[in-house]
């Protein structure tokens, strides 16, 4: 292993800890499309199996099936609990997670879905400086 490898896992590792972390503001209202409901991304699940597991820990995501894998081997999840018009069937009883969705600031920069009236405000480079 090379001294060059070794001083980038140890920048990796360390930029997990770095206390100023960007935020992306999130702007905008909810248009009842239910786009977000549709196209949901199954941070850090890699397969069925995996989606079973957090349905077994958090019975929640039974409510959720997997509608696609994208090449990067990326999962999206669909929610069961809507109708054809893309409204929630369970609002009222809806899990945490659907609640606050999305969160005032997110710590990634993502895209909404099409047609959402949400947008995520990002800054470029100079407004750092």
């Amino acid at each position: 292993m090379s001294i060059d490898l070794i001083k980038s896992v140890y920048y990796e590792f360390l930029s997990y800890f770095v206390p100023t972390k960007q935020k992306y503001k999130i702007k905008g209202y909810c248009n009842k499309c239910g786009q977000c409901c549709r196209e949901i991304s199954a941070v850090g699940m890699k397969n069925e199996k995996d989606l079973k597991i957090m349905q077994f820990f958090f019975p929640w995501y039974r409510y959720f099936y997997i509608t696609r894998i994208n090449d990067n081997g990326e999962i999206f999840l669909s929610c069961k609990k809507l109708n054809k018009k893309g409204e929630c069937t369970i609002y009222k009883f809806r899990p945490l997670l659907c609640r606050n969705y999305p969160k005032k600031y997110i710590s990634f920069n993502t895209k909404m879905p099409d047609g959402c009236g949400f947008t995520i405000e990002s800054k470029n480079f100079k407004d750092y400086l």
